[in-house]
């Protein structure tokens, strides 16, 4: 920085003449008019301006011949002209204009020879608001300066009084981390062209993680940029920056004392809520100005000029509760005076919105180093203390703080602490060390000889809330105190504490949910205040209020202990509930993402709850729990900590802990001191994978505790790519059941490997090193070869893809015999030569325990034993010498010699040995056969060499040729199997060499010549010599340029070759052309039986003209085993397509034909004549003329199941239809959706009802379903039905509907949904139908539907309405007339009281009702009024009052009615005891009762027994409903003795009971009697395998099973296949729901469902079931025809799996929804199959 220097003894043109440079440079970059107005000031000069004034060279001309010119003026002149440069130029340094204004005034004031008339020029030429705006805003910015040196000195003064040592920047250490840039924006430090001759110092060496500067030295160039500093919590981040300031305020530092130190706390920034301009935040929140607004703007105008000159600190960025805002781009420069919130004025800084040019200094801890990404410049992180520096600290504490007697614990503390391990990671952070160092005080003052060292960090913090509380200087008597009434044993600290302890425990917590860690002085009692404050747990720190006012808040004296003090609050009072605990209680890491909420807290909260679940704390926590209003007894704080213990079982069992989550289980294992929750931790982790995390020695020891306890089964520990200190090895040994280590990182060297060496023998029990993928070099090998000495029982050693080289191996090669249980050793990637590799084959050939050796360039693995030497030019001689080497392997897995360029000769030599070898899996001879004369030669293998499986040849014009030698331990295929594959560019005449090398080998299995260019000839060729290959099984000739003559060859062949089962071709033979044969065991059968071949032919992506399909299907009768014929993507017209659709004619072996336009299409065939079949036409376009032949087609053919296409013209189309019904004599679904249907062709299509007396139903839907069916029937007066839905009908089309259905007779069934059926439309149609009543019989709106049953000449006997309060009135005028009525449902609405009231007023008028139902959502109550107008109903049966609280006068005058009940509902009901027993005494007398339901009531024992014995005395009982009653065992062993008595029983439902798996096995025992069952419900219970087992028994007997519901069970695998063989004999089943079963395994039971013809609800979901489960449902579409619904939501479902369910759906167009919400399906491809087919739902809805 530049010295003081006095003014007044300086000279004016010296000081120009030391300035000169810069001024050049400033005037420089001033405008022309600046320039020029200078210039005048000189005597002589012209006030006119030259025409080449303007350009750069006469200007720099004009500036030096001024400054030549005032260098040799008078000092008077010299200084006007100065003051003048000052006051018009822009952008000069702040410390050179203030030398400059100041010795001008010094030269004007002191000059004898001063020139007015100099001074009166320049004063009438500057404005005068301009010549008094420069001198004072320098001043008052000085006067700034001043006052905030002073600030920060008593700051320091401060802060400093306690400290143990002094605080020098150049003592501190940081690690220099590369920032992480976005976008690279301009630099905003002033250059040298810019601000004179001084230029920012170079940051330096960013790109090393390891390089370490001292704090002074890092900060050096930081001027202009944003720098970020980081540190742990306790690191002294504050302490430094105040540190920082002091040295500024003393002219010493890195920052200039010409710069404004600006120094804001985050803690302090975050408790303005109100918006701030940068001038509020500078002088009302860091210095208030003593003068007025005059000064202050004249200080905010001068550092806009110049933002150079300001630093600005900002503190602590991990304790503001906001984030602060990137800008991507540069935005606009932000206005001083505009106010802002807090986090966007201080991100405009940072973002160089607000004063660009400034300096920005943030101090964050390193998680929130995330939030400043791409717009730091330089940051590094504090490194915490070494072992030195902490003895340095504990030497000068007890130097510092203690008598000289205390001196002398000093080297006992510090031997203590050094030998501590949860010691001495605490005080590598300067705040904890201090704490640390006040324990051990603690701790040796109370007994030196005997010093208890807590052994868990948890410990730790009970022991530092002692040694802080035993610091109370006025203790109150509160020893004696206790003596007086408890035992005369000493109390401790904690024990006379537990009220201000209690109080300091609730204050720590509620700062943790609130997120803050300042409170204000009337949050906290003044006892504890005053107590806190004398024993330092509370530090007073001085916050400006919100209007700049200074005022006192508090603090714990570190983060963490904040947390243990809440931790204790947690685990002593029940304020805190098991659900808050569970909320705060996860792993947390040291390791954040972007995702991780941010919290001021260092996330040590469940270390410290884990360390109090231990049995150790027990004691002290139950005495604070008395303090807390607990009781004091051991229960509630042991089911607290026995929460906690649960909650870590949980997490020991996750199978979904990353490395980072491992390592914190481990630390609160080890917090627990819990050695079988550490079991459990290895239980489920043979390997402990600790990859890619930075490591020190206290996590090393928390991995040993959980090792540890492994015992003889042994651990695995794996450190891939984790930083890790030399000291982490030093801990590693107290490792003891080690089985394995693996080191995998590039970081990894000598060193590492040097220090690895030393400890290897300590590990007994190891196994397997692995030392790969890093940077060892023969340094390194030679130590670990020594120690492996000392391991005896390694077995498998991995040293791949190091640095070995020749040397290394060598040194590794010498010890392996000396490993006598070595199996398996990697030596691969080591930059070796084949001498080492030879040399390892020579030291291995002795060793036959070796399975695995691995000596290449390249990582490759095979079991039992692999010899890989790659890339090596072979010759003949060295050939010969390799193959003796091999033949005396006695066994080898895989030899893989590729890489290399062999002549024929050498490959030759290769074969001629090949028989020889043990090989057992395969040879790998990539990029070594090159020519067709070496495929000739390996082809000859295929006959000479007898053990060889396959041989594979492929090329690629980008890659050397792939060839593998296949030996029978090497194939996936069956033994008996023989493969061949050529893919390298045959032509016809390569191939006679081939089959001429081929010899007569008849063995061949699968030969693929695809890829090649062998054409028709060769294919002709091949059909010929297809006789000899009698195995063969498969034939590939795809892409070999096939035309279709040769298509035609192979349709011929597939009638002359009896074992040609199939045909695929595509792109009319110029891609895929396969041939598969029945296998030779089958051909063999044709000697004594007639063989029935199952024949698929597919001719896909391949354009078919008339005259292809017409041979086509004349071929097709002769082919009798033909199944399936592919035509997919070959059909582009509709005339093309009713070409084909003609097969139904000449073959009635065809059960469907399914085409679409350029799409899949296929025709399936039956083995015998076909009794129904199915045509579907799928876009393509039918014109008028193209149905016509359509219809004329299907005539002819056999009898339709359905029929679906698409129509061109819709226009007169549905008119028709009558015409097209009545030439079809069928039975069959008529679909016409996708045709894009109108209101009028609904119409239309409605009207068949009345036309067409084969017509049965007809289900219309106009909206995103898109849906039109027509049910046929084969002979006509059935009843009819008709639905339509969402298809917005106006009134005019209501109104012609109605005409239409009035004209058809045998309608039974009108279901209307539209949207605009709300509540009073629903009245108004209720009460028009009730007016119009002549043959409906049934009225039921529900939601958006009307519903109408009609008979004959029939009264209405049923109602069912969702309504409101106000439309109770008009629909009671319109029932009075409806006196037949014998249905009446009221359920699902809220009638409350007035509802009650229209009951009583409308049942009596109603004297044929039998059936009431008016379950409540809320809560009515059956009053004694409402239960009379019951009783009245004399011919009620069936009644519901789900839902009512019944009162016991109503109770008393109900059950005068029971007895001619046959259905009772009273679900959800309430009443009190004597109702109840009143009640259920009654069913006793239903006799005749046959429908029971009592979901979700409440019974007390009374009532339990009587409704017991009332059950036993009915024996008409069908229905019995009793969920969620949660019965214990012994109620469903009384259930079990009365289910044979009802023999009649219908339906049972025992959802919801948690019934055990042995009870469910009684149960369904039990309902073997039942034969007459249809109904059974047992979700929601604990069903086991033992339950399903019983079913698969019991089931098939109950015949008449319809709905089967487990869901919600634990059924298991094994009970899952037990249900498959139950399902298969349930032939009346028609919804099942095994939702949430336990299992994935569902395939038995998927398939078993096709036995179930009438089977129309599957639920499957919540079950993780695959694509698997997906594929057989896909297979059942075809056997179930009355399949509606599935669900399959929350499984693992791929894409395929969807794509199979869509494909089957296309057949079946009247299943209505496939549920697959939460499946492994992108959005992507959920629309896509969405869009394809509406009923595929993706959605939660």
């Amino acid at each position: 920085m530049d010295e003081e220097v006095d003014p007044d003894d300086e000279n004016v043109n010296s000081v120009l003449v030391q300035e000169y440079s810069e001024l050049f440079h400033i005037l420089s970059s001033q405008s022309p008019t600046v320039i020029m107005e200078l210039c005048e000031m000189m005597p002589g000069r012209n006030v006119g301006r030259p025409a080449s004034a303007d350009s750069p060279a006469a200007v720099t001309e004009l500036i030096k011949a001024m400054l030549e010119y005032y260098r040799a003026a008078s000092p008077a002149d010299c200084a006007d002209f100065l003051q003048r440069l000052c006051m018009l130029c822009e952008n000069i340094p702040m410390h050179l204009e203030s030398r400059l204004v100041s010795v001008a005034a010094c030269a004007d004031n002191g000059s004898e020879n001063f020139n007015p008339r100099l001074t009166n020029e320049k004063s009438s030429s500057l404005p005068a608001e301009q010549q008094l705006i420069k001198r004072p805003r320098i001043d008052y910015w000085e006067q700034c300066i001043a006052a905030v040196r002073r600030l920060l000195l008593r700051r320091w003064e401060r802060l400093s009084e306690h400290l143990v040592r002094e605080v020098q920047l150049d003592n501190v250490w940081v690690s220099l981390r590369m920032p992480n840039r976005g976008k690279e924006r301009p630099d905003q430090t002033p250059g040298s062209a810019d601000r004179g001759s001084r230029t920012p110092e170079s940051d330096g060496d960013l790109g090393s993680s390891e390089s370490r500067v001292t704090l002074e030295t890092f900060l050096q160039g930081c001027a202009g940029k944003v720098t970020v500093v980081v540190g742990q919590a306790g690191s002294g981040k504050t302490l430094l920056m105040s540190c920082l300031g002091q040295q500024w305020a003393h002219g010493l530092g890195p920052i200039p004392s010409t710069c404004l130190f600006i120094l804001l706390e985050f803690r302090q920034l975050r408790l303005l809520s109100r918006p701030l301009s940068l001038s509020d935040l500078l002088f009302q929140h860091y210095l208030p100005p003593e003068s007025g607004n005059d000064e202050k703007q004249a200080i905010v105008d001068y550092l806009l000029s110049n933002p150079e000159h300001s630093c600005w600190v900002l503190d602590g960025y991990d304790e503001f509760d906001s984030k602060l805002t990137r800008q991507e781009a540069q935005g606009e420069v932000l206005g001083p005076e505009y106010p802002l919130p807090v986090a966007d004025l201080i991100s405009g800084l940072v973002n160089r919105q607000l004063l660009p040019g400034c300096t920005v200094l943030v101090t964050c801890r390193l998680r929130d180093v995330m939030d400043l990404e791409g717009v730091s410049d330089k940051v590094g992180q504090l490194l915490g203390w070494d072992w030195q520096e902490i003895k340095e600290y504990v030497d000068n504490f007890f130097e510092v703080k203690g008598e000289s007697t205390n001196r002398a614990l000093g080297m006992q503390a510090a031997d203590l602490l050094l030998s501590n391990r949860h010691l001495l990671a605490m005080s590598s952070l300067p705040a904890l060390c201090n704490i640390c160092c006040i324990c051990l005080k603690h701790l040796l003052l109370e007994d030196k000889e005997r010093v208890a060292i807590p052994t868990t960090l948890t410990q730790v913090y009970l022991t530092v809330l002692g040694a802080f509380l035993s610091r109370d200087s006025d203790n109150r008597g509160k020893p004696e105190k206790a003596t007086t009434t408890r035992s005369p044993q000493r109390l401790t600290p904690l024990s006379q504490y537990r009220s201000e302890l209690c109080e300091l425990s609730r204050l720590a917590w509620r700062g943790l949910e609130e997120n803050k860690m300042l409170f204000m002085e009337e949050e906290i009692s003044q006892d504890v205040l005053e107590l806190s404050i004398r024993t330092g747990l509370l530090l007073q720190v001085e916050l400006r209020h919100e209007r700049g006012m200074l005022v006192n808040a508090y603090c714990f004296i570190h983060l963490t202990m904040q947390e243990f003090l809440a931790a204790l609050r947690i685990m002593t009072s029940n304020d805190v509930s098991d659900t808050q605990l569970k909320k705060r209680f996860s792993l947390k890491t040291r390791w954040m993402t972007k995702s991780d909420q941010r919290t001021v807290f260092t996330d040590s909260l469940h270390l410290y709850v884990c360390g109090l679940a231990s049995s150790h704390c027990t004691p002290t926590l139950m005495q604070l729990d008395r303090a807390s209003g607990g009781k004091g007894g051991p229960s509630w704080v042991q089911t607290r900590q026995n929460l906690v213990l649960k909650l870590l079982k949980n997490l020991c069992h996750s199978n979904s802990l990353t490395g980072p989550k491992i390592l914190e289980l481990c630390h609160c294992v080890q917090e627990s001191q819990n050695k079988q929750l550490a079991k459990e931790v290895v239980s489920t982790r043979p390997i402990l994978e600790l990859r890619n995390i930075r490591l020190l020695p206290n996590d090393i020891d928390a991995v040993a505790f959980v090792v540890n306890s492994a015992a003889n089964s042994g651990v695995g520990l794996d450190f891939r790519a984790c930083s890790m200190e030399l000291e982490c090895l030093d801990v590693l040994p107290s490792c003891q059941y080690i089985n394995s280590l693996s080191f995998r990182s590039r970081k990894y060297g000598d060193k590492l490997a040097e220090k690895l060496s030393s400890i290897l023998p300590k590990f007994t029990t190891l196994s397997k090193l692995e030392f790969c993928v890093a940077s060892l070099t023969a340094t390194g090998a030679a130590s670990l070869a020594s120690a492996l000495q000392a391991c005896p029982g390694i077995m498998e050693l991995n040293l791949s893809d190091n640095n070995l080289k020749d040397e290394g191996i060598n040194h590794i090669a010498n010890i392996l015999n000396k490993l006598p249980k070595l199996v398996s050793v990697k030596l691969g990637q080591n930059n070796t030569s084949l001498t080492a590799v030879n040399c390892l084959i020579r030291k291995l050939a002795s060793n036959l325990n070796i399975q695995h050796i691995l000596a290449d360039f390249f990582l490759y693995l095979m079991v039992p034993f692999f010899s890989s030497l790659l890339n090596q030019e072979w010759n003949k001689s060295e050939m010969q010498k390799l193959a003796n080497s091999l033949v005396r392997w006695p066994a080898l897995s895989v030899v893989d010699l590729s890489g290399g360029q062999w002549d024929v000769e050498t490959l030759r030599t290769l074969t001629q040995f090949l028989p020889k070898f043990s090989v057992t899996k395969k040879i790998i001879l990539n990029g070594s056969c090159s020519s067709v004369e070496g495929l000739v030669v390996l082809t000859a293998l295929m006959s000479d060499c007898p053990s060889v499986m396959e041989l594979h040849i492929s090329s690629d014009p980008k890659d050397p040729i792939v060839v593998s030698i296949v030996f029978s331990g090497g194939t996936e295929r069956p033994a008996n199997e023989v493969s061949k594959k050529l893919c390298c560019g045959l032509v016809p005449a390569d191939l006679e060499k081939v089959w001429r090398s081929l010899g007569t080998s008849s063995d061949l299995t699968i030969l693929d010549l695809s890829s090649n260019c062998l054409g028709n000839k060769s294919l002709k060729k091949l059909l010929d010599v297809l006789p000899r290959l009698r195995n063969i099984q498969e034939i590939n000739l795809s892409n070999n340029d096939i035309s279709m003559e040769g298509v035609a060859m192979l349709a011929g062949a597939l009638c002359s070759h009896k074992n040609l089962t199939q045909v695929d071709i595509s792109n009319r033979g110029r891609e895929q052309v396969l041939l598969k044969f029945w296998p030779p065991a089958i051909s063999l059968l044709q000697t004594s039986y007639t063989l029935i071949y199952f024949y698929v032919v597919s001719v896909s992506h391949s354009s078919l003209n008339d005259e292809a399909i017409e041979n086509l299907l004349k071929a097709l009768p002769k082919m009798l085993s033909l199944q399936r014929l592919n035509v997919s993507h070959c059909i582009a017209s509709a005339a093309e397509a009713l070409v084909l659709v003609r097969c139904l004619m000449l073959s009635h072996r065809v059960t469907s034909v399914e085409l679409r336009s350029q799409s899949e299409s296929v025709i399936h065939l039956d083995r015998v004549k076909a009794e129904q079949s199915s045509c579907r036409l799928t876009h393509f376009d039918l014109s008028s003329d193209n149905l016509e032949r359509l219809l004329k087609i299907l005539q002819e053919g056999p009898l339709l199941s359905a029929l679906e296409y698409e129509i061109m013209n819709q226009r007169g189309f549905q008119r028709r239809l009558p015409k097209i019904f009545a030439s079809l004599q069928c039975v069959f679904i008529h679909s016409l959706s996708s045709n894009g249907l109108s209101q009028q062709g609904l119409l239309d299509v409605a009207s068949t009802l009345c036309m067409c007396d084969n017509v049965s139903d007809v289900e219309v839907c106009l909206g995103a379903e898109e849906r039109c069916l027509i049910w046929l029937r084969q002979y006509g007066g059935c009843e009819k039905t008709l639905s339509v839905r969402e298809s917005h009908l106006q009134h005019e089309h209501v109104v012609r509907l109605a005409e239409i259905l009035s004209d058809c007779p045998s309608l039974t069934k009108l279901d209307i949904e539209e949207y605009w059926i709300r509540a009073e439309e629903a009245f108004g149609l209720v009460c028009r139908c009730l007016e119009l009543s002549a043959n409906i019989q049934t009225i039921r709106v529900h939601h958006t539907t009307l519903h109408l049953s009609l008979m004959k000449s029939a009264e209405l006997t049923s109602i069912s309405q969702y309504t409101r309060k106000n439309n109770l009135q008009k629909l009671k005028e319109n029932i009075k007339i409806m006196f037949v009525l014998i249905t009446c449902s009221f359920s699902h609405n809220i009638l409350g009281m007035e509802g009650a009231e229209f009951l009583c007023s409308v049942l009596p008028l109603l004297p044929n009702l039998t059936s009431l139902s008016i379950g409540s959502k809320d809560r009515v109550t059956v009053n004694e009024k409402l239960s009379e107008a019951l009783l009245e109903c004399t011919s009620l049966q069936t009644l519901n009052l789900s839902g009512y609280e019944i009162e016991d006068t109503a109770a008393q005058v109900m059950t005068r009615m029971f007895p001619r009940l046959l259905s009772l509902n009273l679900s959800h009901c309430g009443w009190s005891a004597a109702g109840g027993l009143q009640i259920f005494q009654a069913l006793g007398q239903c006799v005749s009762l046959e429908g029971l339901c009592l979901d979700s009531v409440h019974l007390d024992e009374d009532s339990r027994v009587s409704l017991a014995q009332s059950l036993r005395n009915n024996k008409s009982l069908r229905s019995l409903k009793l969920d969620s009653w949660r019965m214990t065992d012994i109620e469903v062993e009384q259930l079990t003795r009365l289910l044979p008595v009802w023999t009649k029983l219908r339906k049972i439902s025992l959802s919801k009971n948690k019934i055990s798996d042995q009870s469910g096995d009684k149960v369904v025992e039990a309902l073997i009697g039942c034969s007459h069952l249809e109904e059974l419900h047992l979700s929601s219970n604990h069903l086991k395998d033992l339950t399903a087992a019983r079913m698969a028994l019991v089931l098939p007997s109950l015949t008449h099973i319809r709905v089967l519901d487990i869901s919600d069970n634990s059924i298991g695998r094994e009970g899952s296949l037990s249900l498959s063989k139950a399902i298969m004999y349930m032939k009346s089943l028609t919804k099942i729901n095994l939702t949430s079963v336990g299992t994935s395994e569902l395939c038995a039971v998927a398939a078993s469902l096709a036995h179930c013809p009438l089977i129309q609800d599957m639920g499957l979901g919540w079950n993780n079931c695959g694509d698997e489960v997906a594929l057989e449902l896909a297979k059942i579409f075809l056997f179930c025809k009355k399949l509606t619904r599935i669900d399959l939501e929350s499984n693992n479902v791929s894409v395929a799996g969807a794509e199979a369910l869509a494909k089957a759906l296309e057949s079946c167009p009247a299943f209505q929804l496939i549920r697959l919400w939460r499946n492994k399906v992108s959005s992507t491809e959920a629309k896509r199959l969405r869009d394809k087919d509406g009923r595929m739902n993706f959605s939660s809805t």
